[in-house]
């Protein structure tokens, strides 16, 4: 595939519509429209933008116990989900199209009674490539999310170079990391919910690290952009803001070409060079000159576990 030698990308930092997918893909599309106008040609969403990451829920479990109002929290977190290959997918395959342009976006995926933390690619001719479930929720995110397994690590080949995804504290995962660099992953995708301050040091150590382009998306959300009957610890007060940003792009070398950015909902863009990632090469190669696999070895298992599997054709039935 011929790879464009630059490119613009985009960092979407804004917040979705909480528990309503189809008002927080219509904003989905606006934003998309806006990044493609910017000339972006990839644009990231932030981690569980489809349609909540519902921060300050404690789905009323303590150890040994849940509740009823906590359970029917889960009941509307799971209603809210989606279905991947399914209708939203589509949804999502009609704005990349429409707006030619490549989108990587972070969904809260639902197969039956288990939620994903999920990042969908979606190619500019609406083409669905396929997903990354994150490995490891965090901390409180374990009660409500389920765990990825090593199928769904891709690294895509696209016309802006090879595309990935890690999600949030995934990134603090160095063997998940040296599986991107091992796939040759140029454009790393870092969509988050976490906006503290050691947050951008973070990603300029993996673009220095993996001699790549980190693209980094966070929420910016403010009480008011969840249901008045959102019950958590941040109050009522509709201007509090429970998710602050800091959205970025990081070049191969550690450079920020744009963010971080902490005063709203905003799009960051920049024009990515991938003659910088060759230059990076010269002193540093994590999983090649200046690898050492005499001493240090990876091994990747990317078959998918599945809890039940059914071997062998069916027993004809001889009563019959």
């Amino acid at each position: 595939m011929a790879v464009a030698p630059s490119s613009r990308v985009a960092v979407v930092q804004a917040a979705p519509v909480a528990f309503d997918v189809a008002r927080t893909l219509e904003k989905v599309g606006d934003l998309a429209a806006d990044a493609a106008r910017r000339g972006a040609r990839l644009a990231l969403f932030p981690e569980a933008f489809v349609s909540a990451y519902p921060r300050g829920l404690d789905f009323g479990a303590t150890v040994g116990a849940r509740t009823r109002e906590g359970r029917e929290q889960f009941r509307r977190y799971w209603e809210s989900a989606i279905d991947v290959p399914g209708p939203h997918v589509d949804a999502l395959a009609r704005i990349a199209q429409s707006n030619r342009l490549h989108l990587v976006i972070g969904v809260v995926e639902r197969e039956r009674g288990t939620l994903y933390c999920t990042v969908l690619f979606v190619a500019p001719d609406g083409t669905y490539l396929g997903k990354h479930r994150k490995l490891m929720p965090t901390g409180s995110e374990r009660l409500i999310w389920g765990f990825g397994d090593g199928s769904t690590m891709p690294v895509f080949d696209t016309d802006l170079g090879k595309v990935g995804a890690v999600i949030c504290w995934e990134n603090y995962m160095p063997l998940m990391r040296a599986a991107m660099y091992g796939k040759g992953v140029e454009i790393y995708c870092a969509p988050t919910a976490d906006g503290r301050d050691t947050w951008l040091p973070t990603m300029q150590h993996i673009a220095l690290e993996g001699r790549c382009f980190v693209l980094s998306a966070n929420q910016f959300a403010r009480r008011r952009d969840y249901p008045a009957d959102y019950t958590s610890t941040f109050g009522d007060d509709p201007d509090t803001i429970l998710s602050r940003g800091g959205s970025c792009i990081v070049g191969p070398l550690g450079c920020v070409l744009a963010g971080p950015d902490f005063t709203g909902e905003t799009i960051l863009t920049a024009d990515i060079d991938r003659g910088e990632i060759a230059r990076a090469w010269l002193d540093f190669d994590p999983v090649g000159h200046y690898a050492r696999p005499d001493v240090f070895r990876l091994t990747v298992d990317e078959a998918p576990k599945v809890s039940v599997s059914f071997d062998g054709a069916s027993t004809p039935d001889s009563s019959r």
